[in-house]
């Protein structure tokens, strides 16, 4: 019995550091493959460097980003951090920017 009220604080330790550490890590890691996954032509993304471009071709492992007019960049798909809906404003979308 008193081996068990021993151990009892680290397995408490353990829990609370799996629902509140592990857990939401986790969670995090699947929404963001599922949002790799989801990656289509024509979409505006944030890449983890702070670029920001639209998705011309997509490969298994890379993407192709057009970052400024006719300047295409390939980017391997797990530096993606955001992907923004197709009517955000994009870097190159200058019909956008003539408009303001």
């Amino acid at each position: 019995m008193g081996l068990i009220v021993q151990f009892l604080p680290f397995v408490a330790i353990f829990v609370l550091f799996y629902f509140l550490l592990i857990r939401p890590q986790q969670k995090r890691a699947k929404e963001h493959a599922a949002l790799i996954a989801a990656v289509k032509r024509g979409d505006t993304i944030v890449l983890s460097s702070g670029l920001i471009g639209k998705v011309t071709r997509v490969e298994d492992a890379e993407v192709n980003v057009e970052i400024a007019p006719s300047v295409n960049v390939r980017v391997v798909k797990g530096m993606i951090a955001e992907v923004r809906n197709r009517t955000a404003i994009a870097a190159n979308d200058t019909k956008a920017i003539s408009k303001s």
